[in-house]
Formats: structure tokens, C-alpha cells, sequence
């Protein structure tokens, strides 16, 4: 089971936002918890990593913060409390071209509906990542690549931007599992379990049972479904309907195909089963889910008032 590409199949459900944050003589910001994955990298100055129950992280250019399922963090100059920053607010500010001592550039995937699976659950809330540009310099051309989409207003952007998330998340995640070691990613060696996955994956339309998953992996029901929940943190159907309804968000998102359409596709029978079943798991109807905007943004600025960005 190839976990990075699932983390990556399962962000793209959420808005996809970018901001380029710049500060002078500032306190800091504080970014309040939210449903989904994003990331800093620190492009100039250095700072450290605040949160609310462990010591500060010193950060310095180049560095990643990566939270997979938005832990409330802050990043600040000098060590302090994270109570005592003020809060990042979300709008379509541009940074601003005064001087600066600090820069850093924000990537997210908003999740507004649904929760997160359970293998980005198993993540630490925060992590940080010390990248080897010179091993890794296409990172580095990502970076900038990023930070020059998000800081303008050139057409295409609702095109590269997740593609630059997606690209600059797969080789974050890449080096903070080769830093940390297999055992630190939530992988499956059980060769029954992965082979149930496999088939899950590559054929969501056909109608699976614990029955059929079990008889396909050659484990009696019983023990493939010890197996496959200690594996994977839920049971066989509860994460073949989760990996459905995904995937219909997928599709919702990045497609125009018909609900009937989607429906089939991801193994429900007729449109009104999924929508049941795709409201019970997100809180909306797929309708409704289609039609939300398909950008968010980080912004620069604190809260009114504070004065402190740039």
C-alpha cells in the first residue's frame, strides 16, 4: 500500500489555498486548528515552531512544518506562548512589497466536510522536515515555483496550484519517512491486508463483502478482519465505503460527470444511494459539495488591529 499517494489522493478532496507571508519587527502568527493538511516553508529569516504543549522548534531557511491534519501551531521570532500570537486570518491579500526580515510560504488542502483517515490520523500532529536541496533540488524549483503562483494573479492558477501542493507534499512526505524511519509511517507488511487494499483500489465498483475481501485474500472472514482493522484503524467495509465516497469526491471536484455517472462509478447502484450515503459521510449533499468554491487563501495580516504583518 503506497501511503503517499493515499495522503495525496485523500487531500485533494479539500480547497487547495496558498499564501506567501511576509513580516517585519512582527510577533508572530498563530494558525488555528482547521480540518485538513498544509504546510510552511521558511523562505527567509529564521523563527521557531510554537505549540501549546511542547518546546519550541528553532526553524531556519528551507525547513518544512508539515501538520497532516491541521494542529493548531504558531510560528514566531523568538520562544513565547502560543496563546499570546496573534491569529492568521483567511483573505485574498497579496504579501505586501515593503521591507521584510521574514518570509515563508503556506501550502493547504482545506477539508470542509468529513474527517480525516485514519492513516493521516496515525501522524504525528506537527512535523518538521530539514530537506536535502542538494540531493533534492527540483524541491527547491517547486518552492519557488509555488511561492511565484501564489504571490500573483496569473491565469491558470486554479490548475497548478494543487498540482505544485500535491508535488511539494509527495517530497516533503518522502523526506520526513526517510528521516524518521519505516517505522514512524502507518504501512502494512500483512501481504493479506494489502492485497484486500489493492482490490479495494483498483475496483471500488464491484460489490464487495467482508466475504468475498476475505475469500480473495485466503484468510478465513473472521481472522482477515482482525487483521485488516489492526492494519488499517478501521474495518473492511467501513473503509471500502470511505475510499467510495473519496473518490466521488474526487470526482465531484475535478470532473463534470453526472451524479448517476459518479454513483456507478464508485459502486453505488443508483444516485440516491450514494447522496444518502455521501451526506451521512461529509454533512452535504454532493450537490452542494460541487458547488463550493474551489480556492481558499492564507493570508499575511493578523487579526485587524494588530498591525504586525507585512
Amino acid at each position: 500500500m503506497d501511503l503517499v499517494s493515499e495522503v495525496i489522493r485523500t487531500v485533494r478532496v479539500g480547497r487547495p489555498g496558498g499564501r506567501v507571508i511576509r513580516q517585519s519587527n512582527s510577533r508572530g502568527l498563530r494558525f488555528p486548528a482547521f480540518a485538513g493538511t498544509g504546510f510552511h516553508i521558511i523562505l527567509r529569516g529564521t523563527c521557531w515552531l510554537i505549540t501549546a504543549d511542547e518546546e519550541p522548534v528553532p526553524l531556519r531557511p528551507g525547513d518544512v512544518v508539515l501538520t497532516a491534519t491541521g494542529s493548531e501551531h504558531g510560528l514566531n521570532r523568538v520562544p513565547c506562548a502560543l496563546g499570546g500570537l496573534p491569529p492568521a486570518v483567511m483573505g485574498p491579500i497579496p504579501p505586501a512589497p515593503g521591507p521584510f526580515d521574514f518570509e515563508f510560504l503556506c501550502g493547504v488542502y482545506r477539508l470542509e466536510h468529513g474527517s480525516a483517515p485514519q492513516y493521516l490520523s496515525a501522524l504525528p500532529p506537527l512535523m518538521t522536515v530539514s530537506p536535502d536541496y542538494d540531493r533534492l533540488p527540483h524541491l527547491r524549483t517547486l518552492t519557488d515555483l509555488l511561492s511565484t503562483d501564489v504571490s500573483g494573479t496569473q491565469p491558470g492558477t486554479a490548475a497548478t496550484l494543487p498540482a505544485l501542493l500535491d508535488l511539494i507534499l509527495v517530497h516533503v512526505l518522502r523526506q520526513w519517512h526517510e528521516q524518521q524511519g519505516a517505522a514512524a509511517w502507518p504501512e502494512t507488511d500483512d501481504p493479506a491486508v494489502a492485497a484486500a487494499l489493492r482490490m479495494i483500489h483498483e475496483n471500488p465498483r464491484r460489490q464487495w463483502s467482508v466475504a468475498r475481501l476475505s475469500e480473495a485474500a485466503g484468510l478465513p472472514r473472521a481472522a482477515f478482519t482482525r487483521r485488516f482493522t489492526a492494519a488499517v484503524g478501521r474495518p473492511p467495509m467501513a473503509y471500502l465505503i470511505g475510499w467510495r465516497l473519496g473518490r466521488g469526491a474526487r470526482l465531484l471536484r475535478e470532473t463534470d460527470a453526472t451524479l448517476a455517472t459518479i454513483a456507478r462509478e464508485v459502486g453505488y447502484s443508483t444516485e440516491f444511494a450514494f447522496s444518502a450515503a455521501f451526506r451521512r459521510e461529509y454533512g452535504v449533499s454532493p450537490g452542494r459539495f460541487r458547488r463550493a468554491p474551489a480556492d481558499s487563501f492564507i493570508s499575511g495580516g493578523a487579526s485587524p488591529g494588530t498591525g504586525n504583518a507585512r
